[in-house]
């Protein structure tokens, strides 16, 4: 295919210009086909960085990558609830939910597979039977739809927001009471790895906390959330100044484990095979309970979590 760059398009790198061009195609495969020699400027080899005159032909030769499929793995689950439609993980820290990233082994989904014999098929060959996620060093509880119509109808339920999910976290710094996390969260457009909440644009997010228990330097939370953005709780936390610890890339401080102290907690739904309304809780896993007792005797006898 040959594009035509314009004079409004003078400076812009060549590798952003093709991904706005081309939107179908993510950034990372133009910047691959870029390397391979696979985008001509004029006739010429380039790099990704090539700032643009604004009067060039610029000749992409697109060449598809493998179809992927996630493949069965015997990987070890703990399943917390299960019934004809739906069936609920608890999720170790470490574990992918589903490939990508240059990671296609070890992942939740290969677990699921050798484990179940029928998943919904919604979500295609590398994500069946996911209809929700959670980022890789959160722990806890995860839902998963068996069939396409427990997939759509869980769905729905998330987008009316009539899924109950409760995290425990423990933060940085001390937090007293109750409150509610209302900025609205944006990929942070000077590290593409992490979002942000502390510009004035983004998608609306809604999460409510309160303080559980206090120990020195840290504040045990119990996390509501009212929506299900991209690392919703830890870009939030941050952004009020109480990253969630361990969380090095949202600023926290460094620390003995492998791992930020963020878990789901308590999962709630309607089971789409009853009918009936599910409650399911994820016992704070054995790593964080060490965390926990390392920090000491709590300074307080506040609420403790509902299980």
């Amino acid at each position: 295919m040959l594009l035509k760059a314009d004079e409004s398009e003078r400076g812009e790198r060549l590798d952003r210009f093709l991904h706005r061009r081309l939107p179908e195609y993510s950034r990372a495969r133009l910047q691959s086909w870029i390397r391979d020699g696979r985008v001509l400027v004029d006739g010429i080899p380039a790099r990704p960085a090539t700032l643009l005159r604004g009067t060039e032909g610029i000749a992409v030769d697109p060449v598809d990558l493998p179809q992927l499929k996630a493949t069965p793995e015997d990987i070890p689950l703990s399943v917390l609830y299960e019934d004809a439609a739906v069936v609920v993980i608890d999720k170790p820290a470490g574990m992918v939910v589903h490939a990508g990233a240059g990671i296609h082994s070890g992942t939740l989904v290969n677990a699921l597979l050798h484990r179940f014999a029928k998943l919904s098929e919604i979500g295609g060959d590398l994500r069946p039977g996911i209809v929700h996620r959670l980022d890789r060093f959160t722990s806890g509880a995860l839902l998963i739809a068996k069939t396409d119509a427990a997939h759509r109808n869980i769905a729905e339920q998330f987008q009316a927001r009539t899924v109950g999910k409760i995290y425990l976290a423990l933060v940085e710094g001390a937090l007293t009471g109750a409150g509610r996390i209302l900025n609205p969260i944006a990929r942070d457009p000077r590290n593409r790895a992490r979002m942000t909440a502390r510009l004035e644009t983004g998608r609306a997010a809604l999460t409510d906390w309160k303080a559980v228990e206090h120990f020195a330097g840290f504040t045990l939370l119990e996390i509501k959330l009212g929506t299900g953005r991209t690392h919703q709780i830890r870009a939030h936390m941050s952004a009020i100044g109480h990253p969630v610890a361990g969380d090095r890339l949202y600023g926290a401080k460094p620390s003995a484990w492998n791992r930020y102290f963020l878990h789901a907690h308590r999962l709630s739904f309607v089971s789409p095979a009853t009918s009936e309304r599910v409650t399911v809780v994820s016992p704070l896993p054995a790593d964080l309970i060490e965390w926990k007792a390392s920090l000491g005797l709590p300074a307080d006898a506040a609420i403790n979590p509902k299980s």
